[in-house]
């Protein structure tokens, strides 16, 4: 199945792009992807834990099932001051 990743701050950084079209296997969930992007992404995998997610710009837990069609986004830590 096909989704749509949206990369912001940080991860745009580290991945290179804004988004992406992406094929991953039916019944993914969130945090299963979370894993394979670390297996690309350096950064990503200093994470101990997914980074809080998105899926059609609403909060998702790492156990929410990915379905066709699907826009994630992961939500890099910010800093302030």
């Amino acid at each position: 199945m096909r989704i749509r990743l949206l990369h912001f701050a940080s991860f745009r950084e580290a991945i290179g792009r804004d988004e992406e079209d992406r094929e991953v296997a039916e019944g993914m969930r969130v945090g299963e992807l979370w894993t394979a992007l670390g297996r690309e992404v350096e950064l990503f995998r200093r994470f101990s834990t997914p980074p809080p997610a998105a899926v059609n710009r609403d909060y998702a837990s790492a156990e929410t099932v990915l379905r066709d069609g699907d826009e994630v986004a992961f939500l890099p830590p910010v800093a302030g001051g």
